[in-house]
């Protein structure tokens, strides 16, 4: 092998073949990513388990650092402090869903019960403004409730394929969303094992300094994967805090419910404050538009205040990353990977900036300096052989 790698042409070959190998893929892209997302498709339990896993693992160890850390024996405080960590996060579950199916039940009641009121709103806000519904040709949709229940029930007919095949594919990915779950109380419970094995095949696989360097690298993507994930959540909770404390004091009905909207859709980067808004506004304005406008005027100074004074005060200069560049990465993530890749932008940016900064960089400047230092070599010799 040694003698092959020799050959002149070698270097030359493996070129070549690198380049082709990227010319198919580059033009079979489609069909390569087609493919590459139905084999993790097999494994996506797995892979949300992990997830699971990952995202739950700050609050076991903060379990067991703070009030599990008199037990002698770490096997019992780890399976204490697992334990408790999944049913805090079910109880907080059970407790939001509590709260806002009844007020989701409620809203749909109240808006099939007051559907020819909203018809005589909008017909009369229509009129103030010299339009009709005729002139906009939403008289035979709006003109009561009969109607606009047979629009509904033809829409269904029409499209009955899809819907069954939607029901089949929100069936199974809840299936796979219960199997990941319990897929990641076991991960949990054997992380020392898993993290012991993963050390081991990586120091067999790796010189030390390679090994070293890796468990650096890695070492930091873990510390920003933690420092989003646990600040993100705790900003999301004061956002939505925030909102039903507002709520309550204007005495606004479906707190609970548009409070919860609110706090899941700030995970969501960029984006997400404004569909919350949307679907806040929107159940409001079916009860009151004033209350409406109010809860609009709200969200734009609370997301201001969260912009510029909590989110900073939370995450801090950790993650240092240009604005541009996190808008950057929300917009190709989302495209590539849809709302996944739209979460996971600000870390991943994050990552690919240490990436940058720490391990790219100097390695240009330390392949830069070796070049100048070849250079001054030979130019040293040939002054020499001058003379």
């Amino acid at each position: 092998m040694k003698k092959l790698k020799n050959q002149p042409w070698y270097n030359h070959a493996v070129a070549l073949c690198i380049a082709v190998v990227l010319l198919v893929l580059l033009i079979r892209f489609d069909n390569v990513w087609s493919a590459v997302q139905h084999f993790f498709g097999y494994f996506m339990p797995v892979i949300l388990g992990c997830v699971i896993a990952y995202i739950v693992n700050p609050l076991s160890d903060t379990y067991k650092r703070v009030l599990f850390k008199k037990i002698k024996k770490e096997r019992t405080q780890l399976i204490l402090s697992n334990l408790l960590a999944f049913i805090t996060v079910l109880l907080f579950l059970a407790f939001f869903l509590l709260m806002v199916i009844p007020q989701l039940v409620e809203s749909v009641t109240t808006f099939a019960r007051n559907l020819n009121g909203y018809y005589g709103s909008i017909a009369a806000f229509l009129e103030e403004r010299g339009l009709s519904l005729e002139q906009l040709h939403l008289n035979e949709l709006l003109s009561s409730t009969e109607n606009m229940v047979n629009t509904i029930i033809e829409l269904v007919r029409n499209n009955l394929d899809r819907i069954l095949s939607t029901s089949a594919s929100a069936g199974r990915g809840a299936i796979s969303v219960v199997i990941a779950f319990l897929l990641s109380v076991y991960l949990l419970a054997d992380k020392q094992n898993l993290k012991a094995g993963g050390k081991r095949l990586f120091k067999g696989l790796l010189r030390e300094d390679q090994y070293t360097a890796l468990s650096a690298f890695l070492g930091k993507c873990h510390s920003i994967m933690n420092r989003y994930i646990i600040f993100n959540l705790v900003d999301s909770l004061i956002v939505g805090i925030a909102n039903a404390i507002f709520m309550a004091i204007l005495g606004m009905p479906y707190i609970g419910l548009v409070s919860f909207v609110v706090s899941v859709t700030n995970l969501i980067p960029t984006f997400g404050p404004f569909v919350g808004a949307a679907i806040g506004a929107f159940v409001l304005l079916l009860e009151q538009p004033w209350y409406a406008l109010a809860f609009l005027i709200f969200t734009i100074v609370l997301q201001a205040v969260d912009g510029y004074v909590i989110k900073p005060k939370l995450f801090g200069d950790s993650l240092g990353v240009s604005g541009l560049f996190i808008l950057i990465g929300i917009i190709v993530g989302g495209r590539i990977w849809g709302m996944v890749g739209i979460l996971i932008a600000i870390p991943g940016v994050a990552i690919l900036d240490l990436l940058y900064r720490d391990y790219f960089l100097p390695w240009l400047e330390k392949r830069r300096r070796r070049i100048d230092l070849e250079e001054k070599r030979e130019k040293e010799v040939d002054t020499v052989l001058k003379k």
